[in-house]
């Protein structure tokens, strides 16, 4: 990504609307196939656990998921399932997420799915904000952008 076009170093919305068109949608789909993908990894460890890890399922799926959402998201700043839909997330300054960037933001979302009205909040978010973010995205001063063309 070039330099900036705001004070955030992201695209501006109203001059480059292209990098947000469609995000929110994508990033519903996105969150559908990385779902999928933490419970075919959760079942793949019960086995592993003597079965054991039926008894504490909710537990095992949330460490499964931190680990994989902040693994994930530090190495490519994008989950497997964002990058089927060509989403990317982007720092306040426009580069990649790092590794504690990455783990502060699977944090956030963390605690907002855990709590009803937080999610609410952060869906209305995504669907009414210019950038189209979340809760999560606010505070830490993220966006999700659509991934630009490797031919440009």
């Amino acid at each position: 990504m070039a330099a900036t076009d705001t004070f955030w170093g992201l695209p501006d919305p109203g001059l480059k609307p292209e990098f947000y068109a469609d995000v929110p949608t994508k990033r519903l789909f996105a969150w559908l196939v990385d779902t999928a993908i933490i419970a075919l990894l959760c079942l793949l460890i019960i086995p592993f656990t003597a079965f054991t890890a039926l008894f504490f399922l909710p537990l095992l799926y949330l460490v499964v998921g931190f680990v994989y959402r902040t693994i994930t998201l530090a190495s490519g700043s994008a989950t497997p399932g964002m990058r089927l839909m060509a989403v990317e997330f982007r720092a306040r300054d426009g580069q990649k997420f790092d590794l504690q960037l990455a783990a502060l933001h699977t944090l956030g979302y963390s605690i907002s799915v855990a709590m009803a009205p937080a999610q609410i909040v952060s869906v209305a978010l995504m669907l009414t904000t210019a950038r189209g973010q979340g809760l999560t995205d606010m505070v830490l001063g993220t966006v999700a952008i659509n991934r630009a063309s490797r031919a440009r």
